[in-house]
């Protein structure tokens, strides 16, 4: 079996079939070997021996490592699951962010950034009251505001679009 691994930003492509791996091209002999009634794993990659405790992530294929009392994170993939991760990242990345839109029906009542403004992911943009409440609108990712589309004291119906958000200047 084929597997990606990202280990702090470096991408490794291990091979496995049973006593040996193929790590970058580099054939070595291997084993794993667990300690009794306890989390940690003794890995052999050839004349090294490594002492790891392994948890799995958030995510599916990332994993919290303890490598001889080193904290790493690493993702691992079959190669199928790898393309599909880059595809979905290419095209999120591509997508840009996302305008503000009304989550229901209400009344402006504050604008806080301007076009032209460089805004973080959390960032208060928009308050708009509905039902008597105030509710802070938040930018969901980093941005440039490339127009406003709505003005203090306008009645807007849900999913109107308030604030146009552009990607980061590279």
């Amino acid at each position: 079996m084929k597997y990606i691994v990202d280990v702090n930003g470096e991408r490794i492509t291990v091979e496995l079939d049973g006593a040996h791996a193929v790590v970058n091209g580099e054939r070595v002999d291997v084993a794993l070997t667990p300690i009794a009634g306890t989390p940690v794993k003794l890995v052999r990659l050839g004349e090294q021996v490594h002492r790891v405790v392994a948890r799995r992530g958030s995510e599916r294929g990332r994993w919290l490592l303890d490598v001889d009392g080193a904290r790493v994170e690493a993702e691992a993939l079959d190669e199928r699951m790898r393309a599909i991760r880059d595809l979905t990242a290419a095209s999120a990345a591509a997508s840009g962010p996302a305008p503000l839109v009304a989550p229901m029906p209400g009344l402006v009542v504050r604008i806080a950034v301007a076009a032209g403004d460089t805004v973080s992911a959390g960032q208060g943009l928009v308050v708009i009251e509905a039902m008597k409440m105030e509710n802070e609108l938040r930018a969901t990712t980093a941005g440039v505001v490339t127009g406003i589309r709505v003005s203090q004291g306008q009645a807007v119906d849900k999913g109107a679009v308030l604030v146009d958000l552009g990607p980061l200047p590279e």
